[in-house]
């Protein structure tokens, strides 16, 4: 991995909303985006903005149910968001 993309995972899982967001998904492995907002208090628009920061990274999957979109934890994970995973956990 080169140093900016190393940089820009850092930046992207350096913010508190982010990693409840990453916490709330590592319990409940999979949730809409307004199971995340209420979760997290957040308006629909903010969580969406995060949740598209996450997936930038590919810290996110989502998938597409009627009118739903729903995120998980990205199965294969970058070695920052598995740090970041584990400390969050904790």
């Amino acid at each position: 991995m080169n140093i900016n993309e190393f940089e820009r995972q850092y930046k992207a899982l350096a913010n508190g909303k982010r990693l409840a967001i990453l916490k709330h998904l590592s319990s409940t492995q999979r949730a809409s985006v307004g199971q995340i907002a209420k979760e997290v208090g957040l308006t629909l628009k903010a969580t969406s903005k995060h949740l598209g920061i996450l997936s930038a990274i590919d810290a996110l999957e989502k998938s597409k149910q009627s009118s739903l979109v729903f995120y998980s934890l990205a199965k294969k994970q970058k070695p920052a968001l598995k740090h970041f995973l584990n400390v969050i956990k904790n």
